[in-house]
């Protein structure tokens, strides 16, 4: 057991406990701590809750998150409930307690079907405990390394001792901040004369409080609420997020298993065909595209042919340079035995939409099976890192090559030929395809520049960049190859929208053929492009959208003048 591990856990929760995104809930432990969890009995008589209370309120909350966080989703999955039916249920039993609250005969009512239970048997703070759950059902902290390697686990079901202890030890750190409010609004109720004499005003506040904040769970006000407070924490998770460490001790384990050990035997980009195990599972899989009826694929099915498994992501700009020689192969080799499999491993929540995905497979023109793998089962069995990815798989089943990133089409397009052949020896195969190959030349192009707060790559602001509210300006020589932010934003872990009116983006870039701006939303963006105005048009999910077209490489300037409801996550450069 790693006690690297359980400190970071602790560490993590404890600044998830401080930060704006508990603030939602604070009034609401605040009161339950005490000042609102008197019991009115059937005879009027008001009885004081027991010291306990905040204890089984925290209690409730930190296990129902630990236990939503790590195998919500998954239970859901088996037994083919909605993702969202936990925030739901917490929602309700947030609504019927705040009622109880300000209606004792409805609490009566619902405390019903405990009454043949001897009351010895039974704690008159039950819903002390029952509250906390409820809370812990809707709880929503601020994203970050930690969580993030606890609901990737939880995701793809790789939950092992190492998973179990991180989420207890970040459960435990976020409950220390919230049982100080609980306790301390017991205190107020104990010590302060007018709340003792006002039990049951205090109890009709507590109770539009817990319907406030159900309600406003039900409209996403929470989210508003911490877009209006500076993020004081972003620089803390953004530090634990870059520490090599951290990363070192959150890689959990169970990436390796008996159907991928193998694959290390494969030299990345290899020019010859190699043997690397027998191809692991396509595990996870939440849809299925472009099959009859959305019928899954099998790889045991698909002995004989031969299967090129391509990893990649629609909003991705590498993906989308090497998807023409994928449909290329496609349609050249499907007679002569080529199965080619898509699989969509999202790296934006967005990208998670089924409905997103089928318009961006038709934009493409893939016809192909594609496999949305929302939970990066499949990525996580296949131990990928990359988009795009491809692994190409003989007729026996065995990986024989593997490429990552861009380029080497030549050389995978020669394997699959060769793969072919070895077959059926007596097939005759058509002539190579004639794609261009785009890929850009190493160090000639900007790299893929990100906005999350989780992801950021070549900020080149000044002062530090993490999630929430902040107010940008742009330095006074910026370095090439790098992007920075002037005006009011609120950045978060999936990009960067302005806050209150429009705000700008700066890039200084190197590009061949195009730079693209990946944005989501409603407005229009204008860019400034060397001088030249050029206006985006954004509506609706987001997608990646042309800049700059080029027929020759060039450095210069972009500024983007982005109105309040875009969304701006990242730039690609070709």
């Amino acid at each position: 057991m790693s006690l690297t591990l359980i400190l970071i856990g602790l560490l993590g929760g404890l600044v998830t406990g401080i930060s704006p995104c508990i603030l939602p809930v604070l009034p609401v432990i605040f009161l339950s701590g005490g000042a609102a969890s008197s019991r009115m009995s059937e005879d009027g008589e008001t009885k004081k809750p027991s010291r306990w209370r905040p204890f089984l309120v925290i209690a409730g909350l930190a296990l129902s998150f630990s236990v939503v966080t790590l195998i919500g989703s998954l239970l859901l999955a088996l037994i083919g409930l909605p993702q969202d039916v936990l925030r739901w249920s917490g929602i309700v039993v947030l609504s019927l307690i705040g009622i109880g609250l300000i209606v004792p005969q409805f609490q009566h009512l619902l405390e019903k079907p405990f009454s043949k239970i001897p009351q010895k048997y039974v704690s008159p703070d039950r819903n002390g405990f029952l509250l906390g759950a409820a809370l812990g059902l809707v709880f929503v902290p601020c994203a970050g390394p930690v969580l993030a390697a606890i609901t990737v686990a939880g995701s793809t079901g790789r939950i092992g001792l190492d998973t179990v202890v991180l989420t207890a030890s970040f459960a435990i750190g976020t409950s220390v901040p919230l049982l100080i409010f609980a306790l301390a609004g017991r205190g107020v109720a104990e010590r302060i004369k007018a709340f003792r004499k006002r039990q049951g005003l205090i109890r009709v506040v507590g109770g539009v409080t817990m319907l406030a904040l159900a309600v406003g769970l039900v409209f996403n006000l929470p989210a508003l609420l911490q877009r209006l407070i500076p993020d004081y924490t972003g620089g803390i998770q953004q530090t634990l997020a870059e520490s090599d460490e951290v990363q070192q001790a959150l890689d959990l384990g169970g990436l390796v298993n008996d159907q991928n050990k193998d694959l290390d035997l494969c030299t990345q980009g290899a020019t010859e065909l190699e043997s690397c195990g027998t191809a692991p599972d396509l595990t996870g899989i939440t849809a299925w595209l472009n099959t009859p009826d959305g019928q899954a694929i099998d790889l045991a099915d698909l002995h004989g042919k031969v299967v090129l498994i391509d990893f990649w992501t629609y909003a991705c700009i590498n993906c989308q340079r090497s998807l023409p020689h994928v449909t290329a192969w496609d349609q050249a080799y499907r007679d002569a035995g080529l199965q080619v499999i898509g699989i969509h491993a999202p790296e934006y929540a967005f990208e998670k939409e089924q409905r997103n995905v089928e318009q961006a497979i038709q934009d493409l023109g893939i016809d192909y099976p594609v496999a949305m793998d929302n939970s990066l089962s499949t990525w996580t069995n296949y131990r990928n890192r990359y988009w795009p990815a491809s692994y190409l798989i003989d007729a026996n089943g065995v990986v024989r090559h593997i490429h990552l990133g861009e380029g080497g089409y030549g050389t995978t397009e020669a394997l699959i030929r060769q793969l072919l052949q070895d077959a059926d020896p007596g097939l005759t195969l058509p002539a190579l395809t004639s794609v261009e190959d785009d890929t850009p030349v190493a160090g000639s192009t900007t790299p893929e520049t990100y906005l999350s707060a989780g992801k950021v790559v070549n900020y080149g602001g000044e002062g530090a960049y993490g999630s929430g509210d902040q107010k940008f300006s742009y330095p006074a020589d910026q370095a090439r190859d790098t992007f920075a932010l002037t005006g009011d934003w609120t950045v978060d872990f999936q990009g960067a929208t302005p806050t209150g009116g429009s705000a700008k983006v700066r890039l200084e870039y190197t590009a061949t053929q195009e730079v693209r701006a990946v944005l989501g939303g409603s407005g229009t963006v204008i860019a400034t492009v060397d001088g030249t105005r050029v206006e985006i048009a954004v509506n609706g999910s987001p997608n990646s959208y042309e800049v700059l077209k080029l027929t020759g490489a060039k450095q210069g300037e972009i500024e983007l003048t982005v109105l309040a409801g875009v969304t701006v996550y990242s730039f690609t450069f070709g």
